[in-house]
């Protein structure tokens, strides 16, 4: 095997949890210490935004930090960063029809200060809509829905926090499934059949219980909400028919007063699914939507990029993805192997199948009678829905052959 297959690779190492997958080891800080403006406007951003005035009030404070100091600490960074990316783009937004074209230094700099100690761009991008924008309604339960609540809203309402919510019980329920992918992983590499058998089983737990979490979507979760009250304040300034230049961040030195692209925030962002798919080996012919899917790692914490790099560099003897070739190679003298491994593939295709409907119903049927903002790209800012029934096929291919 490569040199690449004798590593072991272990999920802490990578700032990824056994019980919580992607999402943050301790819950997320709520408030900064010692930063009142800040937390005020945590606190009122749906007010504000009612109100047409969160704009007027940017504009009236010089400072809405102090500085940032290099030893906060991952939580209040991360904290820092969750309200000053709905910050940014509450500003940006606040008139859909006028969307600004200049974030003010006092928003700006801290803004970008915060954003390169995390290694993200200064962006409203997935960690901070989702991963670190939660708290528990009872601290001694688990994170999922029915006990989670957001820390930050745009205009609040059930159908924006349902929305952000499902993906929050996506990640924790995602946890236990990537234990046992590692765990087959590294049975593979030493050859133990019963070991890989058991971490396919467990992955396909997990699997089950996201896709049974997504399936919840339309409970709470209207697409005309969606579509007319969510989806506007998460868009990006890339590729963005409203912002053709970007926007300028004022006073930061490296940008030079030029105008700045950035992706919005889409779930392309969350680690899951390029996970499993170079996890179980899954490749996709490049294309528009593979190429904007790489893309997006540079939006995702580092160390969740590093550890899928990780596992995509995996490869047996023959430079096939190792458990692939593995449960492959077993088809006759351990077929059971075989069978796991392709109801996880199976699985990972629901998945997919249901997030095409999802965009199909939230986005595309809803555009049909209401162009308040542009649908031929997703938040991230490309065009996606053919794109994302090819990438469907693909996944379903592995296993035909």
């Amino acid at each position: 095997m490569t040199t690449s297959s004798h590593q072991p690779l272990s999920l802490a190492q990578y700032d990824i949890s056994p019980e919580r997958g992607f999402l943050p080891a301790t819950d997320p800080l709520a408030q900064l210490p010692d930063e009142p403006i800040l937390n005020q406007i945590g606190a009122e951003l749906p007010k504000f935004l009612t109100a047409r005035q969160f704009r007027s009030f940017v504009q009236d404070h010089q400072q809405l930090m102090g500085p940032v100091a290099d030893d906060w600490g991952l939580d209040v960074f991360r904290c820092a960063m969750r309200t000053l990316s709905f910050s940014g783009h509450a500003y940006v937004w606040e008139d859909p029809d006028h969307p600004a074209t200049l974030l003010p230094s006092s928003l700006a700099l801290p803004w970008v200060a915060v954003a390169q100690q995390l290694g993200r761009p200064p962006v409203l991008s997935y960690a901070s809509y989702a991963l670190h924008n939660w708290r528990r309604l009872d601290p001694h339960k688990p994170i999922e829905l029915g006990n989670v609540v957001l820390l930050q809203n745009f205009l609040g309402g059930l159908d924006e926090e349902w929305f952000v919510l499902i993906h929050i019980d996506i990640e924790a329920k995602a946890g236990p499934g990537l234990v046992g992918m590692l765990q087959a992983h590294h049975a593979a590499r030493d050859n133990k059949p019963d070991d890989v058998l058991e971490g396919l089983q467990v992955l396909a737990v997990a699997q089950e219980a996201m896709r049974e979490t997504l399936l919840r979507m339309p409970e709470r979760c209207d697409p005309y909400i969606y579509y007319s009250r969510v989806r506007p304040y998460i868009h990006g300034w890339k590729n963005s028919p409203s912002l053709p230049q970007g926007v300028v961040y004022e006073g930061v030195a490296d940008y030079a007063e030029q105008p700045q692209q950035f992706r919005g925030e889409t779930g392309s962002q969350s680690s899951i699914v390029p996970v499993l798919d170079a996890g179980l080996g899954i490749s996709h012919a490049d294309d528009p939507l593979t190429q904007y899917l790489m893309e997006m790692r540079d939006y995702m914490p580092p160390r969740h990029r590093a550890f899928l790099a990780a596992l995509e560099a995996r490869r047996d003897e023959q430079h096939r993805p190792l458990l692939y070739g593995y449960a492959r190679d077993r088809k006759t003298t351990h077929p059971e192997l075989w069978t796991a491994f392709c109801t996880c593939v199976e699985l990972l295709a629901q998945f997919r199948d249901i997030h095409i409907g999802y965009a199909e119903r939230y986005i595309f049927r809803q555009h049909q009678s209401h162009a308040s903002n542009p649908t031929a790209v997703g938040t991230g800012g490309t065009p996606f829905m053919p794109y994302l029934n090819k990438h469907l096929e693909e996944t379903k291919r592995l296993i035909l052959d």
